[in-house]
């Protein structure tokens, strides 16, 4: 049975094909979207029209890519930054952080503040995020498309529907509806996100040959967190953002994690956990709340030159992250890992352990496939995973469709 294919559909997945085509390509000619897209030159070139004449793309001046074999140019094609724009902000431990973004994924604009997020009421902390977002869209450039879309991403968990804010290790409040509050002071559709997903997402964009269809992100930092995407997806979870690595059971009983349970992943690999052991203090005491960036890189040099406490507090966090990881791998096949963050600095402390322990596992049998790289400083790659899913939902579910901006529904997003 051949099952037809609706012309408004047929329609809107080849503006959606010619959109991403030159997302990905940045200025390409129209024979070379053709060649990615497989779709006819007549109907990239009708569709590159409509688009032109709807304002979501542009010709680019002087911008000649190649010649004809009759020795005509080819006009390249690009998406026009000021057909829409977007906000992505970033809450992490004691900052906060919005960035205006353009159509082409260009920073045009941004905020960045210092909040004590372990002690701010919060009232306080919502009226700080609403502030910085409401306060940059008001600086917005004439130049600008509208603002159509905010992200919001942030260190902990949120809900399947990317509306809440459940609960974070950055601060004392859960079950926030940070989405629901942003909507109302901006009337602009919201989403929140994990930040480790977010991550995963611009990972994607960065090194799509090595991060393609499974790979993992490992935040390194204060805490330990986890991006992972399977078959080209990011992963998610029914009832909430997905994988909580760093707070998988290392050791039943172990150490006290920042969640307030025991033994934790990250109870061992987080920043207040290396410093705990390193300081030789016991399992039990209390994390502290924050770990200098400078004191670990302190550490980490100290640990390199010989054996002792903090080379010893280095192995012990390496050995949490291998059998986390072998673990995992012992569920999924083995995939190239990125570990992201400051944490990353010292990963020639804990690649050794992390093997060693991974080769303990069952997800060790091919242990050889399993290929590391790191990504020193995550917030750019929030930034940029923010900007990435909040653009991808543009592109598909209000440009392609031809609805010049009318549709904001929830559509499905994509790595």
């Amino acid at each position: 049975m051949t099952v037809g294919i609706r012309h408004d559909d047929l329609r809107r997945r080849n503006r959606a094909m010619v959109i991403a085509a030159i997302r990905r390509a940045g200025q390409p000619s129209r024979t070379e979207i053709a060649a990615t897209t497989a779709l006819s030159h007549s109907t990239i070139s009708a569709i590159s029209s409509d688009l032109i004449s709807e304002g979501v793309l542009a010709e680019v001046k002087g911008g000649e890519v190649g010649v004809l074999k009759r020795g005509r140019p080819q006009v390249a094609i690009s998406l026009n930054p000021a057909a829409a724009s977007i906000v992505a902000v970033v809450l992490s431990l004691n900052s906060l952080s919005a960035t205006l973004i353009d159509y082409a994924g260009t920073a045009i604009a941004e905020r960045s503040l210092k909040l004590p997020t372990l002690t701010i009421p919060l009232d306080q902390l919502i009226a700080e995020a609403v502030s910085a977002v409401v306060g940059l869209i008001a600086e917005h450039p004439a130049s600008a498309g509208p603002v159509m879309r905010i992200v919001l991403a942030i260190q902990g968990i949120t809900d399947s529907q990317s509306r809440w804010l459940l609960w974070s290790p950055i601060t004392p409040h859960s079950d926030v509806p940070f989405a629901d509050l942003l909507e109302q002071a901006t009337g602009i559709p919201t989403r929140v996100e994990n930040d480790c997903n977010m991550i995963a997402l611009a990972l994607s964009s960065h090194d799509p040959e090595r991060y393609r269809n499974d790979f993992i992100a490992i935040l390194l930092s204060h805490g330990i967190g986890m991006g992972m995407v399977l078959r080209g997806e990011l992963f998610t979870g029914t009832q909430s953002s997905g994988g909580e690595f760093g707070h998988m059971v290392h050791r039943p009983d172990g150490a006290l994690c920042r969640c307030g349970r025991r033994g934790c992943v990250e109870a061992y690999a987080g920043n207040y956990a290396i410093w705990r052991n390193a300081q030789g203090l016991p399992e039990d005491t209390p994390p502290v709340a924050d770990v200098h960036d400078a004191d670990i890189a302190a550490l980490a040099d100290k640990a390199r030159r010989g054996d002792g406490p903090a080379r010893e507090a280095f192995r012990k966090a390496g050995e949490a992250l291998g059998f986390g990881l072998g673990s995992l791998f012992a569920l999924l096949d083995p995939a190239p890992v990125a570990m992201v963050g400051h944490g990353s600095l010292a990963f020639d402390l804990l690649e050794e352990p992390i093997r060693e322990a991974i080769a303990m596992t069952a997800g060790g049998q091919h242990s050889k496939a399993i290929s590391f790289a790191t990504e020193p400083n995550e917030i750019p790659l929030i930034k940029e995973g923010c900007a990435k899913r909040a653009l991808i939902f543009l592109d598909e579910q209000v440009f392609a469709p031809g609805t010049n901006g009318q549709n904001f529904g929830a559509g499905k997003d994509v790595v």
